[in-house]
C-alpha cells in the first residue's frame, strides 16, 4: 500500500513539474544563433492558422538585465510576452490601411545583459529562412538593457536597414559611437516611441538624448512618453488596452514598414 501510495506521488509530481516546464503558452522555446559558434535559448510565437504564402510581421522583444541566464520563463515577468501569456491578444489592425495584422513575436533569452546588433542579425537571418516572416516589417522593442539593445540597433549601419519602427522603454546608455550614430536611424527613417520615468533621472535622461539625436537630422520620427514612476512599470505601456492618440503600441508600430 505505502508503494502505491509513494508511486502515485511521484507521479502526480512528474507531471506537475512537466506541466511547469511547458506552461509557455503561447510559446513554444527554441534555439537561434547569436554568431556563428554560439545559440541562445528564445520563445516563439506564431499566429494560429497560418495561411500558406502569406509574410507575417515580427516584434522582436529584449529582456532586461535581471531576465538574462537560462531560464526561459523568467522573459515573462515584463514586456510583450508577459502580456501574451497573460491571455491579452495584441493582434492589431493598422490605421493607414485597415487590415488585421497578426505577429510572430520571437523573445530571445540572452546569457548576461541583453543582445547586441551583431547579435540580432545573425539570429534573425536565421528566423527569416524559418518561418514566414515580412521582412518589411521588422519592429524590435525592449526595456532598460533591452531599450539598450534597441538603441543600438537603430544606431547600427548594418542592424538599422532592417529595422522598420522601434519601441524603446527606459533604455540604459547606448555606446558613444551609437550616440553619435543617430543619423543612421534618420537616414532609415526608422520611427521610435520612447517611454520613460519622471524618478528615473539617467534613463529618462537617455530617451531625450536619443530623441534630441534624431530631431537633428530628422524631425518628426520619434514620440515620447514620460510617466510618473521610477524604474519599472513598463507593462502599463505593453498592455493592449495603454493608447495615445486611440493608438496603442502594436498599432502604432504597424504604420510603418520599409
Amino acid at each position: 500500500m505505502k508503494k502505491i501510495v509513494f508511486i502515485t506521488l511521484i507521479l502526480i509530481c512528474g507531471r506537475v513539474a512537466l506541466g511547469q516546464q511547458t506552461s509557455l503558452k503561447p510559446f513554444e522555446e527554441i534555439q537561434v544563433p547569436i554568431t556563428p559558434w554560439h545559440h541562445v535559448p528564445a520563445l516563439i510565437h506564431l499566429p494560429p492558422n497560418m495561411k500558406e504564402g502569406k509574410k507575417y510581421p515580427i516584434i522582436i522583444a529584449f529582456h532586461g538585465k535581471s531576465i538574462a541566464g537560462d531560464d526561459v520563463t523568467k522573459i515573462f515577468h515584463q514586456g510583450v510576452t508577459k502580456q501574451m501569456h497573460a491571455g491579452k491578444n495584441i493582434d492589431a489592425v493598422n490605421k493607414v490601411d485597415g487590415k488585421k495584422y497578426e505577429f510572430i513575436v520571437f523573445a530571445p533569452l540572452a546569457t548576461s545583459w541583453s543582445l547586441g546588433p551583431e547579435h540580432l542579425n545573425v539570429a534573425l537571418d536565421d528566423l527569416l529562412k524559418r518561418y514566414p516572416i515580412d521582412p518589411a516589417r521588422v519592429y524590435i522593442t525592449g526595456y532598460s538593457a533591452g531599450g539598450w539593445s534597441v538603441g543600438m540597433a537603430i544606431t547600427d549601419p548594418v542592424t538599422a536597414p532592417r529595422i522598420a519602427a522601434a519601441v524603446c522603454m527606459s533604455p540604459a546608455s547606448i555606446y558613444d559611437k551609437n550616440l553619435k550614430s543617430f543619423s543612421i536611424t534618420a537616414k532609415n527613417n526608422i520611427h521610435t516611441w520612447y517611454f520613460a520615468g519622471t524618478e528615473e533621472i539617467a534613463f529618462l535622461s537617455n530617451c531625450k538624448a536619443y530623441v534630441d539625436s534624431t530631431n537633428k537630422y530628422k524631425p518628426g520620427l520619434t514620440k515620447i512618453t514620460i510617466g510618473d514612476h521610477k524604474h519599472c512599470c513598463w507593462e502599463t505601456y505593453y498592455t493592449p488596452s495603454y493608447k495615445e492618440d486611440g493608438l496603442n503600441i502594436y498599432e502604432w508600430l504597424l504604420q510603418y514598414k520599409k
